[in-house]
Formats: structure tokens, sequence, C-alpha cells
């Protein structure tokens, strides 16, 4: 036998102990090759190459990836479409179970590759998502697919395929393999998430609640009325597109009450459940925040949770942040936050560009300054509101609420240490003194559900 064979041999051996050994790892951390081949085919071939290149993304060696994407546009087309959904499926299952949702997963694609790869990662998801029974996913998954308008379990499933969705998007042959290899690197590489919902195929046909099935959190399904949720949709909208500020303040005003006494009554129901029910526990919802200025935008979340009994936890790397609470009080936090951050970002480009006293632009720390000192303001106004919201309830429930809120506050707090066990903390900085003042003076005008503004 010559040199050369002994290598090559010794080579496949080698990758073969390597790929069983990923395979035996894939229940922890890591995630299994993307191919399930068991012998050198030429399916096997283009699977190495798959992998070669996704490696070579993540390595930052762009000669590498250069090359194994060549050696695939000059592939068999079939073939490779086959790998790529082979590596998809495996990914994305893996992904499922370690707490990744299909939002996430979109909107980490988007930040990270822009908008191209997106839809191939949507197709990919999807037929992913087809080969479980949609009894068998929880509503949480169902309702976030409605809003993401991706058709699951539709009667036309549209080709979700490597070469149908390049030709759909016009893409040659080369930069659809590039958009496939990159979104494998970058899905593959993601880490672990604290569960919010179960994983698909897990729930069980029958099993009670929107959230059937969930390991982690027993959802507050009493707590969602949707008819309420809609007059509250309906009085932000309309509050942040009025040109009038005392018709704002009117409607959020009357959006705000709507919201403190949705929560507290459905605390009261839960603290009068009877004996054997089941009592609702917090659950935890993502929230994206955007480009630019993401650390003001969470800044601004955290504190209309706090004011909504609840609690929020920035993934900055990832672009989101989890709230943790009751989940009236997290849809609550959901849409306050949606309706500030208008109000704030519309009063904030009234302002125009900034220069400094030598010319410079400070536009972007009199930007970041502005949204910072508006979180601030709107937290102060915030819990005001909710303090005299809640003595108004007292009176007219004629109970002590201190006790049933302490209760919810406190398992509010232990779910999320147990989803977040090892937590940091952040500093604003607010270096740029006029977007400070700025934003104060903005986060006055907002309108909360109070018409005095808050004493210092």
């Amino acid at each position: 036998m010559g040199i050369r064979n002994q290598q090559r041999r010794a080579a496949k051996k080698k990758a073969r102990e390597q790929r069983q050994r990923l395979r035996q790892e894939a229940g922890g951390t890591a995630y299994p090759p993307f191919g399930a081949f068991a012998s050198p085919t030429e399916a096997d071939r283009i699977d190495d190459l798959l992998r070669a290149a996704a490696h070579a993304v993540a390595e930052d060696r762009a000669a590498a990836f250069d090359d194994a994407v060549a050696a695939l546009v000059a592939a068999d087309d079939r073939l490779v479409d086959q790998v790529v959904d082979a590596a998809f499926t495996q990914v994305l299952a893996a992904l499922w179970r370690h707490g990744w949702m299909p939002a996430d997963l979109l909107r980490v694609v988007r930040r990270e590759h822009g908008k191209r790869p997106v839809g191939l990662v949507a197709g990919q998801l999807t037929a992913q998502l087809r080969g479980y029974a949609a009894a068998t996913v929880a509503e949480r998954w169902h309702r976030q697919l409605r809003e993401l308008e991706i058709d699951v379990w539709g009667a036309d499933p549209v080709d979700h395929r490597l070469t149908a969705w390049a030709g759909r998007s016009k893409l040659d042959r080369t930069a659809a393999v590039v958009s496939a290899a990159q979104a494998l690197a970058l899905l593959s590489g993601l880490p672990s998430l604290e569960p919010v919902a179960p994983p698909p195929g897990t729930v069980r046909p029958g099993d009670a609640g929107p959230d059937r099935g969930a390991r982690t959190v027993t959802p507050d399904v009493s707590s969602v009325d949707e008819r309420q949720l809609g007059r509250i949709r309906a009085l932000l909208a309309k509050a942040e597109s009025t040109e009038f500020p005392e018709e704002a303040e009117a409607l959020s005003a009357k959006a705000q009450e709507l919201m403190t006494r949705h929560s507290i009554d459905h605390a009261l129901l839960a603290a009068a459940a009877r004996a054997g029910e089941t009592a609702p526990t917090p659950i935890a919802v993502r929230v994206g925040l955007d480009a630019p200025y993401e650390q003001a935008k969470a800044f601004l979340l955290q504190q209309v949770a706090e004011a909504n009994r609840c609690r929020s936890v920035w993934s900055g790397r990832l672009g989101f942040a989890t709230v943790v609470g009751f989940a009236a009080d997290c849809e609550s936090v959901e849409l306050l936050h949606t309706s500030l951050l208008v109000q704030a970002t519309a009063a904030m480009l009234r302002n125009g560009s900034q220069r400094g006293r030598s010319g410079q632009s400070t536009t972007r720390s009199f930007r970041q300054s502005f949204l910072e000192a508006y979180a601030v303001r709107i937290g102060q106004r915030l819990s005001a509101v909710a303090d005299d919201a809640g003595r108004a309830a007292a009176a007219r429930t004629g109970t002590d609420l201190v006790p049933v809120l302490a209760a919810r506050d406190e398992q509010v707090r232990q779910t999320t240490e147990q989803l977040f066990p090892e937590l940091g903390a952040r500093m604003i900085s607010g270096n740029n003194q006029a977007g400070w003042v700025a934003g104060t003076a903005a986060a006055d005008q907002a309108s909360l559900g109070t018409r005095a503004p808050v004493t210092r």
C-alpha cells in the first residue's frame, strides 16, 4: 500500500472518529455534525465540504472558505441541496432543544448577515417544523409563527430547498452557497438559552393551556384577556398617532388604568383559587431590541418591567431581552415599552443633529444620553402611577394587596433566578448633558397615565 493511500485512509478514519465523538457529545453543548451518511459517498464528501466551509467562517479563514465554496458550487446541485437540508434539520432540532425559538433565530441571522439569508433560514425552519404534528407544538410557538407570518402546516408549502430559494432571491449559485454556509456557521455556534417554552414535539395532544407541556414554567393562562388587551392596544395606537398632547395623555391614562386593573384583578383571582386548582406561575418572553442604542432601549424596557412587577434580563450580543413575570404583566410591558419607545424616538429625532463647541458631531452621545435619561424619568413616573393605582384598587376591593402582590413578586424573583442563575449588572453612561436634559424633559411630556409630573 502506497504512502498516500495510507495517509488517505488514516485521514478518513480520523474523520469518522471525530464524527462519532461529536454525535456522542450532541446531548451536551456541542451540536452533531451536519450530515448523517454512513459511508464515504459523494454526499459524504459534500457534507465534509459544507462543514469545512462553516468552520472556516467561524475561524475567519477566508482562503479555506473560498476553496470549500468553490468545490460545493462545482458539485451536483441536487446533492448539495440534500446535504444543506440535512444540515439545517439537525442544527435546528438541536437549537430548539437548547431554548431557541423561530423569532430568536431570524433576529440573530438578520443582525449578523442582513436580510438576505433570513428567507433561507425561514424556509428551512418551516420545513423542519413541518416534521412535527401541529398538536405536539406548544401554543406559544403557534402564536409566534403567526406573528412572523410563517405557515408551517399549510396545504401548499413553498419549496425551501437551496436552489429554489436562490431562484426566488435572484442569486447565483455561489452567492446561495455562501449564504447557506454562513447561516449554518452562525446557527451551529449559538449558545444555549434559558427555555421559555417547550420544544416542538414534546407536547401531548389534549394537555391544557397555551403552553401545554412546558417544563420550565406554567403559564398564567387566565390572566390573558384578549378583548382587554385589544382595547389597550387601540388606546396606545391612538396615543402614538395623535398630534394633540392632551388627547394622547387621556388615551394613555386609560390604557395604563386598564393594565393595572387587569393585573390586580387576576392577582386576586389567583390568590382566591380553590384548593386543588392549578395556580398560575410566571412565564418568560423575549423582546427584540434593534440597533442603534440597544443598551438604552434595554434600560427603558427594564424600567417598564419593574414598574409592572416583572424583571428584564438583557442579552446584548443576541439582541433581545427576556422579560419574566405573569402573563398579563408581560403583555402590558411589551405594549407599553413599544408605545413609549415610539414617543421617545419621535422626540429624540425632533432635536436633530448635534455639534460640540469645536464643531465635532455629538449626535450619537446626545441620543444615547437622551434615551437613558428618558428611561430613568419614565421609571420614576411609572412607579408613581403604579403606586396610585394599587391604592385605588385596594380601596375599590377592600383588600390588603400587599401580601398578595408580595407573593407574586417573590414568584417572579424565584423564576428569574431559576432561568438566570448568574446575573450581572451594567451601568449607564449618560455622558452628554444636553441629551440627558432633553431626554428628561421628553419623559415628563410622555403619555403614561398621570397628568402631574413626578417631583424629584
